[in-house]
């Protein structure tokens, strides 16, 4: 098989052999690449930089099987959000849902630009030294939109048991909404839901589908910690009952946050 140039995100990697890597890639004409790294786990071996949060560009080469990397340059590396526990977290479950969306063969052009744009969100974050409380809020935005992308989104227009809008009474603070994970939103409390919405948070769960997170006009992000892990939740039970796969870095993320999650990091 003639050799092939292709750029992609680094997902995932583990150990192959003495010094190999195994390497999962998100492309965007061939979705997810399973490629060996030779030699990428010796000191100063040129493949070196096959990681994940590694954005490639890479010449594979190979027939049937597993296909290798003869040669790679580096377009860019996330590696900053390693700086903080939360936007590491924010970024390992995007990739985890990546990893759980897509298949071999298909093709994920959208996915991977949306990827890549939360990342780079949450690299911002990181230089600006901005309120722990944004990387959550990014990665559930980031993360309802991802789902949306891989036909698994969760509606928020409409009841999923009577079809009525879901139009938030704002002000009716005895009105509830209530995830069915197997479903979506139903409007009541029913018993046994494992998150129920009162109608700001649903309204602002709502206002993710937009591109930019919901602000006040002071430009400070809308919403509280308790509301933001309240969303965090229905993310991850929605993604426990549709996907195939556990996204881990959710818990992770969860135990970043307390009472001063909200507050800009100490000056270094």
């Amino acid at each position: 098989m003639a050799e092939l140039t292709v750029e992609g995100l680094v997902l995932s990697s583990q150990a192959l052999g003495e010094q190999d890597r195994l390497l999962v890639t998100l492309t965007a004409d061939q979705g997810l690449l399973r490629l060996a790294a030779p030699g990428a786990r010796r000191p100063r071996s040129s493949l070196a930089a096959a990681v994940p949060l590694a954005h490639l560009r890479l010449q594979i080469g190979g027939g049937r099987g597993l296909r290798r990397i003869r040669q790679l340059q580096v377009l860019h590396h996330y590696g900053a959000l390693g700086a903080r526990l939360e936007t590491l977290a924010a970024g390992q479950a995007l990739c985890e849902l990546a990893l759980a969306m897509v298949g071999a063969d298909d093709p994920a052009e959208a996915q991977l630009a949306h990827l890549l744009l939360q990342l780079q969100r949450l690299e911002e974050l990181v230089a600006e030294r901005g309120p722990a409380l944004e990387a959550l809020a990014l990665l559930v935005q980031g993360g309802l939109q991802q789902l949306a992308l891989g036909g698994y989104a969760l509606p928020l227009q409409t009841c999923a048991h009577s079809g009525a809008p879901l139009e938030p009474p704002i002000g009716e603070w005895s009105w509830r909404c209530s995830l069915l994970s197997a479903e979506g939103l139903v409007i009541g409390a029913v018993a046994g839901s494992p998150v129920q919405l009162n109608p700001s948070e649903l309204a602002l769960l709502q206002r993710l589908t937009r591109p930019h997170l919901p602000r006040r006009r002071d430009g400070e992000l809308m919403g509280p910690e308790p509301v933001w892990l309240n969303l965090l939740q229905l993310l991850e039970c929605w993604c426990r009952e549709h996907l195939n796969r556990p996204i881990r870095a959710l818990r992770l993320l969860r135990s970043c946050y307390g009472n001063m999650a909200n507050q800009p990091p100490d000056p270094a």
